[in-house]
């Protein structure tokens, strides 16, 4: 579907309308609407951070366009979503069991130091999964996981039923 954007003195006025709808209102396309077209908003990368949640109109290679300004992380912003994931993979309930582990600073991520085998579909059918063991500082499998309310208990390394 086409868009179009009214254009005053250069500038744009309102937002894109479709094609359609103009050819109804009125019977063509006016001569201060011109070609617009829809650009997706970004997903900001790792260390990105979108300017504002809407796009600004302006005219690229000759059409009206959606703008969105990405910025890079300022290098204590960047230090603060570090800290932050650090800080928040810390929090959480027994998170000694994950102590070897370190922030990946291209992902921004907390990574093991031996990487996690392939899925074992065998194991997952019987209720067995491959999890980090620190006490070990390598991946081991889980006792069969009980039927009902359970967590996993990496200390005592067995199912503890969740009881509310």
């Amino acid at each position: 579907m086409n868009l179009y954007i009214q254009i005053e003195n250069d500038q744009t006025v309102n937002h894109p309308a479709f094609e359609d709808n103009l050819l109804q209102a009125f019977g063509g396309i006016p001569s201060n609407w011109e070609p617009f077209t829809r650009v997706e908003r970004p997903v900001p990368g790792v260390y990105e951070v979108l300017e504002s949640d809407m796009p600004t109109y302006q005219k690229v290679d000759g059409v009206w366009t959606d703008v969105w300004s990405v910025r890079e992380l300022t290098v204590e912003e960047k230090a603060a979503k570090q800290q932050a994931v650090i800080a928040d993979f810390n929090a959480r309930e027994q998170a000694e069991n994950w102590s070897a582990w370190t922030l990946d600073e291209v992902t921004c991520t907390m990574q093991p130091p031996i990487p996690r085998p392939a899925p074992d579909q065998e194991k997952l059918k019987q209720r067995i999964l491959t999890v980090w063991c620190g006490a070990d500082n390598n991946w081991k499998d889980t006792p069969v996981r009980p039927e009902g309310n359970y967590k996993f208990d990496f200390f005592a390394w067995q199912w503890v039923e969740v009881t509310v």
